[in-house]
């Protein structure tokens, strides 16, 4: 009955949004996009457009996505939004972030790129255009994707924080213990592996078409690269997400090293309350924000015309079972 109920809900709401579609004005873009896919089929063989697009599509994401983080660097305006303040990036860590990616990019992940052909064949994936679907069954899809992807990185990414084998995988993520852009697929090649695997098993289960292969793959870099931003911007359009954790969620991860497993949403830190550190420490640090607001309301400052203008020291708060539990890390 349950699962009935479920069905009649999610086909009720496809027709609503198939509905709503109608209506609306028809995508400029559209016919573009249409000839440059078909001149695509026509000149290309499915293995180069699955190994040599997939490749293009993850390379052009991935560094045009990390692009407005590491330009917020050079921005004195947006060191406001900026996480851990008094850890900024430097050029040592940022280039020995990038070659350690360019390993991982062709001499791990083009690998397995190379077998995304056989993956789509296999699995009977068409790359024609009159069976791709529309752009809310694509939506839809890649946020189903990162429902299934996000309960594997919770599980897989909290067991490689295990006392006993964290030193010889995970701990290579670990070693920016504040975050940027680029260093999101900073890691062990083994990580790459076992956490790697959670992003493919959605397509195995909803992937009907390779658009939605690329989609899902410029979701999932646009998330993860977020999360490893270092910087908290108020209009950011990943906020829309519903559950969605964000860059202060995940940066609290690096800072302490303890909680915030999941990728993408909070629930499962929720339910297994892995969140209790990360949550004491926001409590903390708007009390200590609150009062720092009282005090410069009671002493306030002028500034040069004589205006009132308050001024608010940013401020960086570690509980101090977090503190315990990085020195405790780096040592082993």
């Amino acid at each position: 009955m349950a699962a009935n109920d479920t069905v009649g809900i999610l086909n009720s709401a496809y027709l609503a949004v198939e509905y709503i579609d109608s209506f609306l004005p028809k995508n400029p873009l559209q016919q573009p996009f249409k000839n440059a896919w078909v001149h695509m089929l026509n000149n290309y063989t499915k293995f180069q457009i699955a190994t040599w697009g997939s490749l293009l599509v993850h390379e052009l994401s991935y560094f045009l996505i990390c692009l407005p983080g590491f330009l917020f660097q050079f921005i004195p305006y947006m060191q406001k939004y900026k996480i851990q303040q008094d850890k900024p990036e430097s050029w040592e860590r940022q280039w020995k972030c990038f070659k350690t990616l360019m390993f991982n990019h062709f001499f791990i992940q083009l690998p397995l790129i190379c077998g995304t052909y056989y993956f789509t064949e296999y699995f009977n994936i068409p790359y024609d255009w009159e069976n791709m679907p529309r752009w809310y069954v694509i939506l839809a899809q890649c946020f189903g994707c990162a429902v299934i992807e996000d309960a594997w990185h919770y599980f897989l990414h909290r067991l490689l924080h295990h006392k006993r084998i964290y030193k010889y995988i995970h701990k290579v993520h670990h070693e920016f213990v504040a975050p940027f852009g680029m260093q999101a697929e900073y890691a062990h090649p083994l990580e790459t592996l076992i956490l790697g695997t959670g992003f493919f098993i959605g397509i195995m289960v909803f992937c009907n078409h390779v658009v939605l292969l690329w989609a899902w793959v410029i979701f999932r870099l646009m998330e993860t690269i977020d999360v490893h931003s270092g910087y908290d911007i108020p209009l950011n359009p990943m906020h829309l997400v519903p559950f969605y954790a964000g860059a202060r969620f995940h940066d609290f991860h690096h800072m302490n090293f303890i909680g915030n497993y999941a990728s993408t949403f909070t629930w499962w830190d929720k339910l297994f309350g892995t969140d209790s550190q990360y949550n004491s420490y926001r409590e903390k640090t708007k009390k200590q924000e609150d009062g720092e607001k009282r005090r410069m309301n009671k002493f306030p400052t002028r500034n040069r015309r004589g205006t009132l203008q308050m001024q608010i020291a940013p401020c960086v708060l570690l509980v101090e079972s977090g503190s315990s539990n990085m020195s405790q890390l780096k040592a082993k």
